[in-house]
């Protein structure tokens, strides 16, 4: 998958950290972890677009709960996303 985007919340530590990563194959994924990699809940949405893609993106990435999200650069060390079945 080529990862097109990564957003994090900015806050560390197991309950409050939220990751969102933004790739596409031949389809667009979206995949979100509340938690670290060890523990942390993931949920996986595909889109046939990037426009839905991104909405989705921009609603998880809306203004609830701790810190305060921003983009994070594509050439910085990033975890790829959680493998996992899409929900």
């Amino acid at each position: 998958m080529e990862i097109i985007g990564r957003w994090w919340n900015g806050v560390w530590g197991k309950l409050a950290r939220r990751d969102i990563w933004l790739g596409r194959q031949t389809r667009w994924h979206v995949v979100a972890r509340s938690g670290d990699a060890e523990t942390g809940r993931v949920l996986r949405w595909d889109f046939t677009t990037e426009a839905e893609a991104r909405a989705m993106v921009k609603r998880l990435t809306s203004p609830v709960g701790p810190g305060q999200w921003r983009e994070q650069e594509k050439g910085g060390p990033a975890p790829e996303p959680p493998d996992t079945p899409t929900r």
